[in-house]
């Protein structure tokens, strides 16, 4: 991860102020963040978030993706959250904190009500409420509760049906309003008319099939190009849609890279000695164990795993900074954090799915490939 990077928390704060519309977070100010990332003065601003698309990934297969190549030495380089995951990274876009204030810690940790798995993305099999969870106030939370507020443009969010008030969206873009349109080119289009708009002055578009191809079959895949190329050339055709001085912003929520070797701690008894549930992802796991062993536990992973681990217990992740500030949320990460270097991951088909453990496309650790993604911006017309 390069640390001096500009954290991809900054992008909807730095695009909200770049049309008027100041907020804080993380002890910054927008005006900050809009500097940080270079962003002009406009009247409108197009956002759109294409997930699991990382900077090295263009840079290596680029040719499927002219539109964004060509934009690419123009770009800066954003560094995504730690875990570098969807639940932790978009919920930092949609409230400019980072995981360790938002208690978005990865893809699961444990349930506090039922000591089983909490997923942070479905938030199924749960009592507890998304709101409740993830207190910090979306950035356009803070936009409503200025005394001003009906006098601002609307924030809009244009996605699936499935994702209205659906357990991420609470957590991370609660605030917007929201537009339904399921395949790209509907949300492009749906996008599109709504900047054309005068009262809206945001609009923020998500695209996940990226991710979700890479996880299937690797990014190294037919497939994955072929989704890549079609979303590019929705983008192209989204540029030419806008409105004239409409700044368009096209960044990412974290890479990936392809598994080479799996580690199952069903398998591997040194591993799973008193252990209760291992959560989180297989490049960032959430371990937690049983009362009073984590140094135990610690110790064992540590000579099984070797260079291929960096073994932590909760508190050095939190002095080492990648949570961020925290808040008493970061009390939910897993007694280890281990995360995994090269191409490895570490899993457990004890508890996890199988689609989880045999994954193809994987992220949430700290390399350059999981953690750098791009931040286009073009002000078309």
């Amino acid at each position: 991860m390069n640390a001096d990077a500009p954290a991809v928390r900054a992008v909807l704060s730095a695009a909200l102020d770049a049309v008027g519309m100041p907020t804080a977070s993380a002890g910054r100010t927008s005006a900050q963040d809009r500097d940080e990332l270079g962003l002009p003065e406009v009247p409108k601003v197009c956002l759109v978030l294409l997930d699991g698309l990382g900077r090295r990934m263009i840079e290596e297969r680029g040719g499927h993706a002219p539109f964004l190549r060509s934009r690419l030495p123009d770009a800066l380089t954003l560094r995504s959250t730690f875990p570098s995951t969807t639940a932790s990274a978009i919920t930092a876009v949609g409230t400019g904190e980072l995981p360790g204030a938002t208690g978005m810690l990865g893809y699961s940790l444990r349930d506090p009500v039922h000591g089983g798995p909490l997923n942070l993305i479905s938030w199924e099999d749960t009592d507890l409420d998304p709101r409740q969870w993830q207190r910090c106030p979306t950035l356009p939370e803070q936009l409503r509760a200025r005394d001003d507020a009906h006098d601002l443009p609307d924030v809009v969010s244009v996605g699936p049906a499935r994702f209205v008030g659906s357990g991420l969206t609470q957590c991370a873009l609660r605030g917007m309003r929201n537009v339904t349109a399921e395949s790209l080119p509907a949300r492009v289009d749906a996008a599109a008319a709504q900047l054309r708009r005068e009262d809206v002055g945001l609009v923020y578009l998500y695209w996940g099939e990226i991710d979700h191809l890479g996880h299937k079959h690797g990014w190294r895949s037919w497939q994955w190009g072929e989704e890549v190329s079609a979303t590019d050339g929705e983008l192209a055709r989204l540029a030419r849609l806008l409105p004239a001085g409409t700044l368009l912003l096209v960044t990412a929520d974290h890479g990936m890279l392809d598994v080479e070797r799996r580690t199952d701690v069903a398998a591997v008894p040194a591993l799973a000695r008193d252990v209760t549930l291992v959560a989180g992802e297989g490049r960032a796991a959430h371990v937690y164990t049983a009362a009073g062993a984590a140094a135990d536990v610690a110790a064992r992973w540590r000579e099984v795993l070797g260079e291929r681990a960096w073994v932590a217990e909760r508190d050095e992740i939190v002095a080492a900074g990648l949570l961020g500030a925290v808040t008493d949320r970061a009390d939910a990460a897993g007694d280890l954090v281990v995360t995994m270097r090269g191409r490895d991951v570490v899993v457990d088909s004890r508890t996890q799915p199988p689609g989880m453990v045999g994954l193809v496309g994987v992220h949430g650790g700290l390399t350059e490939e999981e953690t750098s993604v791009p931040l286009v911006r073009e002000v078309v017309g």
